[in-house]
């Protein structure tokens, strides 16, 4: 009887250690939240199409992310700079693979289209003997933040960047559409922090007016040239939103692309019987400055602070196991 009784009890145990066991691989794997990702995070691989020329390669997310870091940002920036610009990167890269911006590919190695990328001989040849330092700070850098991105309302978001702003990036609305994450916000970099930070740019009055003549034929450049100019109007951040020229108006957008200007935070004036744009900082503005996140970074901000300051309201997120 007491055999009996033993044995029932160490069944009895057993069905319950085969429940329990049973429970546990059947319940969902754990989604990797911001507080418990880690290098070692587990994810199903993603496969990006990157339009290379006129080939379409697939290539590994994050193998694809270390050519992005490499092209966009100096590998000698603070590691921390150098993981927002991962996270900002793959963030970018998800929304376009998203939104479908090439009819065959996700993405495109062309700067003016997608993201800048560099291959590993065009890494080895412009980095030289520090090949592998710089490398392996950028391979870090990616490795450290894998599977990190911003999202809003569950959606990867257009996580622009540039590369420097005049104290305060650009709001999204005053070059594209507006978007609740890209709105203007304060930026540390200066003329210490930034080479070439303040830019000039000459033009003959002559070429100034057939320049602008050639899209504007409407506009008046009868008497001096010092009486050609009018109002330059500025947005919130500081650029230039509108100059009035010979009578018409000319967005600082268009400015910018008639006279490759570094940006639209500039100046313009008739001196020594010359235009001259004195321009500020590099770049449309909007998104996260690059030199203001290394000197946030320097400062001893780290990769998820800058990222909550260039895109506000936005979250940092992981991709889940098994997605």
């Amino acid at each position: 009887m007491l055999r009996r009784s033993v044995f029932t009890a160490w069944l009895a145990l057993g069905l319950l250690f085969a429940m329990l066991w049973a429970e546990r691989l059947l319940a969902p794997a754990p989604a990797i939240s911001r507080e418990s990702a880690a290098p070692d995070r587990a994810f199903a691989p993603i496969t990006v199409r990157v339009l290379h020329g006129e080939e379409v390669v697939d290539t590994p997310l994050e193998d694809y992310l270390v050519g992005v870091v490499a092209a966009e940002m100096p590998a000698d920036f603070e590691p921390e700079a150098l993981k927002a610009q991962a996270v900002a990167a793959r963030t970018y890269t998800l929304y376009c693979m998203r939104t479908g911006r090439h009819e065959n590919a996700d993405v495109c190695t062309d700067f003016r289209c997608c993201q800048a990328w560099k291959s590993g001989a065009a890494m080895r040849e412009g980095w030289g003997e520090a090949y592998g330092d710089k490398l392996a700070r950028i391979r870090e850098a990616v490795e450290a933040t894998a599977g990190e991105y911003l999202c809003w309302e569950g959606q990867a978001v257009f996580a622009a960047f540039h590369s420097s702003s005049a104290g305060f990036t650009e709001d999204c609305g005053a070059i594209w559409s507006g978007l609740p994450y890209l709105v203007s916000v304060s930026s540390p970099e200066d003329e210490g922090s930034v080479p070439g930070y303040v830019s000039t740019v000459e033009r003959s009055a002559l070429d100034f007016r057939d320049t602008l003549l050639s899209v504007a034929p409407e506009a008046d450049f009868s008497g001096e040239p010092e009486s050609w100019l009018g109002e330059l109007r500025r947005d919130a951040s500081g650029r230039v939103s509108e100059a009035v020229i010979g009578g018409a108006a000319f967005s600082g957008v268009k400015l910018r692309e008639l006279f490759a200007l570094r940006s639209t935070a500039f100046d313009l004036a008739f001196v020594d019987g010359a235009f001259r744009f004195t321009v500020t900082g590099f770049g449309h503005g909007v998104g996260m400055s690059q030199y203001g996140a290394n000197v946030m970074a320097a400062q001893g901000a780290d990769y998820r602070t800058i990222l909550a300051h260039y895109y506000p309201g936005t979250e940092l997120v992981s991709l889940e196991s098994g997605e």
